[in-house]
C-alpha cells in the first residue's frame, strides 16, 4: 500500500489529511524548504527522482526551494516559432478533456463543470464545447511556466481552498480541481480568441508565484513558477479555436509527456474575435 493509499483510503489517513491539506501546513513546509539546512536534501532528491541537471547552469543551491525553482539554460526549452502554434506552458503530462455543451468535463472519473472550476458562470458559458488542456507536473519536472499565446492578460483571479495532491490515484478520489487553491487569468489572445490560463496548487505547493502581469503577454515569456511539489497548469480554449495535434487528440484523456514551448495545437482561422474592439488591437 502506497502513502497515497494510506492517506486517502483509510480512516486514520483521512483524519491526518485534514491537517496536511490545509494551506498553513504547506506554508510551514515552505519556510523549512527555504532554509539553508534544506540544501542538504538536494542531492538525494536528484538521485531519487532522476532529475536531469544537464541543462541547468548551476550546481550549487542556497536552499531546497532555490534548487526546485531553478532556471534552466536559456536555450533549454525552445518555443515553437510558428505564430499559429499553441505551445505547452510547462513541462508535464498533458491530457485533453472535451468540454460538454453545459460546461461539463470528466477528469479520472470525477465530473466537473467550468462554473465550478472558474467560480464564474458567465465566463464558463463562453467556453462550452471547447477544450480543457490539463498539464500535470511531477516532482522531477521543471516547475517554471510561460505564456502559451500572445495577447493581453486580464486581472488575476485567486480562488482559495485546500491543497490535495494531484497525483493520478488521488484525482479519482477527491474533486481536487474544485477544492484546491488556484489562480487564473483570461488572456485576450491575438489569434486564439479568449484563453483561460490557470495554476493549481497541490499538497506541499502552497505557493504559486506569478510575476506582475505585463500589458501584453509574449508567447514564451516566463509567467511564474511553483514552489516544491507537483502541480497543474490548465488552459481552456473555445470551441473551434485550437485543434490539438493528432498525437494528443487521439490520447482520449490519457497523459502524454510534453516539454515547455513544445507545440501542442494549431490555432484555427475559426477562432473567435478578440474581446477588445478591433481598433484597439496591436
Amino acid at each position: 500500500m502506497t502513502a497515497l493509499d494510506l492517506l486517502y483510503g483509510t480512516a486514520p489517513g483521512r483524519f491526518l489529511l485534514r491537517g496536511l491539506s490545509r494551506p498553513g501546513f504547506s506554508r510551514m513546509a515552505g519556510r523549512l524548504l527555504d532554509s539553508r539546512l534544506s540544501a542538504l536534501a538536494v542531492g538525494p532528491y536528484i538521485r531519487r527522482h532522476g532529475v536531469d541537471m544537464a541543462q541547468c547552469p548551476r550546481d550549487s543551491f542556497a536552499s531546497f526551494n532555490d534548487f526546485f525553482t531553478r532556471h534552466l539554460a536559456p536555450d533549454a526549452r525552445p518555443v515553437d516559432p510558428d505564430p499559429a502554434a499553441l505551445v505547452s506552458p510547462c513541462d508535464g503530462r498533458l491530457a485533453l478533456w472535451p468540454i460538454g455543451p453545459e460546461g461539463r468535463f470528466p477528469v479520472k472519473g470525477t465530473a466537473y463543470t467550468l462554473a465550478e472550476l472558474l467560480r464564474d458562470g458567465a465566463l464558463a458559458e463562453r467556453f462550452a464545447g471547447g477544450t480543457l488542456w490539463l498539464f500535470r507536473l511531477c516532482p522531477e519536472d521543471y516547475h517554471r511556466y510561460i505564456w502559451p499565446v500572445d495577447g493581453v492578460p486580464g486581472p488575476a483571479v485567486t480562488i482559495p481552498g485546500v491543497l490535495h495532491t494531484v497525483q493520478p490515484l488521488e484525482r479519482g478520489q477527491r474533486p481536487v480541481y474544485r477544492e484546491n487553491c488556484r489562480e487564473y487569468c483570461l488572456i485576450d489572445a491575438d489569434r486564439a480568441g479568449p484563453v483561460v490560463m490557470m495554476e493549481v496548487g497541490a499538497l506541499m505547493v502552497g505557493k504559486i508565484v506569478n510575476l506582475p502581469a505585463p500589458d501584453r503577454a509574449v508567447r514564451g515569456a516566463e509567467k511564474g513558477w511553483f514552489a516544491f511539489g507537483g502541480s497543474t497548469v490548465i488552459l481552456i480554449t473555445e470551441k473551434d479555436a485550437v485543434r490539438p495535434l493528432p498525437a494528443f487528440a487521439a490520447a482520449g484523456g490519457e497523459e502524454t509527456f510534453v516539454r515547455q514551448g513544445q507545440r501542442v495545437g494549431t490555432i484555427l482561422p475559426t477562432a473567435s474575435q478578440s474581446l477588445r474592439p478591433q481598433a484597439q488591437r496591436k
